[in-house]
């Protein structure tokens, strides 16, 4: 055990070396937490997703720099881990528990009217709508577009209309 703390040093006075294996030993551990914890954490972004990406970020620097135990922060990075699998474990199983932990999708266009109402509810404005419909549509009118929902993930959607044969 003398030998990994001499290796990996202690406290906030690291060397260069010292601090280069600690990231990469933490580079590591997050990896594997990461293959575990499911790459969904990064591909969806709920509220959960972005949370877990933030804590970790900052509690996983700590063990690089020495201001926390390098143990203490890879059983916190692995608690986290484990609470996001559980989250996701129960949102799964029990539908009330998606809605609360992550939302629901809110419609803000639909039958050929912006819902102004649900635009303010969620801080968005007409030019976001409207940003969106160019950025998701490559349209720059409403006309052919049936609705659009601000999603749980923070993007808006957009339904086209069907066409008449």
């Amino acid at each position: 055990m003398n030998k990994i703390t001499e290796l990996l040093g202690q406290g906030e006075d690291l060397t260069p070396l010292q601090m280069a294996l600690r990231a990469i030993l933490i580079f590591i551990v997050t990896l594997i937490l990461i293959r575990l914890g499911g790459v969904r954490i990064f591909g969806r972004r709920s509220s959960t997703d972005t949370i877990i990406v933030i804590v970790m970020g900052s509690v996983l620097a700590r063990g690089i720099v020495g201001a926390s135990p390098l143990l203490s922060v890879i059983a916190a990075a692995t608690a986290m881990i484990i609470l996001h699998r559980l989250f996701a474990l129960l949102s799964h199983k029990f539908k009330w528990f998606e809605r609360m932990t992550k939302g629901r999708k809110i419609t803000i266009y639909e039958n050929g009217a912006i819902l102004l109402s649900n635009l303010q509810k969620t801080s968005l404005t007409t030019s976001d709508l409207m940003e969106s419909l160019r950025l998701e549509t490559k349209e720059d009118k409403l006309e052919k577009i049936e609705s659009a929902q601000l999603e749980t993930n923070g993007r808006i959607s957009f339904i086209n209309k069907k066409e008449k044969e």
